[in-house]
């Protein structure tokens, strides 16, 4: 239930027209990385939703294992194309030489800060000693000793949330749209996805770089990429790493170039 709030906090403001909204953040002196990198994805923390008729999210195993490998799959295609030497966890027991448990403990340290920059920073709940200054949060110690032992320059994380309207809560929908031509507008929330991809430094522990990614609608049977399908896994994929963005002080270099 805490990550549905989360989410649904975090969705409301796209929720009612019906859109996509995406939004990065990056260190002011980061630059995507190219070249002889060495890129570590962490296994994909996933979960699908069914939203009951009264709107509660209600979790849904098998759905949320083929979402996973899907974005799995969708990864593996996205990152070819970039070059250097990459490695996509499909579970935690696939990295030679650190456990299972210390890549469960780094995913959960990433999950609170993750959700902190997710909150701080799209929300409008801004803390007022990161205005202005990028992006600033670090997984500290954990992540440099990872990639000490690991010989990987950086961390892909990505959370991903999908909550798919029953047919009973599309039903709901459809009577609260008709409402709307007779005088009385009642919509309810249907179908909405809540995600964010960030790149963590290694090196220094730093998360250099962060997207969100928010959709959802009040119409009856709108879907923005379902994630139980490849399409739809790498639909989202690409709207959430598939177009990184310079630091602010990079661009402002290559602009006056």
């Amino acid at each position: 239930m805490r990550r549905f709030g989360i989410a649904l906090t975090l969705a409301a403001s796209v929720a009612a027209s019906g859109c996509v909204q995406s939004r990065q953040y990056a260190d002011v002196q980061f630059t995507p990385p190219k070249g002889d990198y060495r890129l570590l994805v962490m296994r994909p923390d996933v979960t699908v939703n069914s939203l009951t008729t009264g709107g509660m999210a209600e979790p849904r195993a098998d759905w949320t294992e083929q979402a996973r490998g899907n974005i799995v799959s969708a990864l593996r295609a996205e990152q070819a194309d970039r070059g250097g030497k990459v490695l996509i966890l499909a579970r935690r027991n696939e990295l030679p030489n650190v456990s299972a448990e210390e890549i469960a403990d780094l995913e959960r340290l990433h999950y609170a800060v993750g959700n902190s920059i997710a909150l701080h920073k799209y929300s409008g709940a801004a803390l007022p000693t990161k205005r202005g200054k990028g992006i600033e949060y670090t997984l500290g110690e954990d992540a440099v000793s990872l990639g000490r032992r690991t010989g990987y320059d950086y961390a892909l994380f990505l959370y991903a949330q999908d909550n798919i309207a029953s047919t009973g809560r599309t039903a709901l929908q459809v009577l609260g749209v008709a409402g709307c031509f007779i005088g009385f507008c009642a919509p309810s929330g249907g179908s909405n996805q809540f995600a964010y991809a960030s790149l963590v430094d290694l090196r220094s522990g730093e998360v250099v770089w962060f997207n969100v990614l928010q959709t959802g609608s009040q119409l009856p049977g709108v879907k923005f990429g379902d994630i139980r399908t490849p399409e739809g896994a790498a639909q989202m994929v690409e709207r959430l790493v598939g177009r990184m963005k310079p630091g602010r002080e990079v661009r402002e270099a290559m602009e006056k170039r």
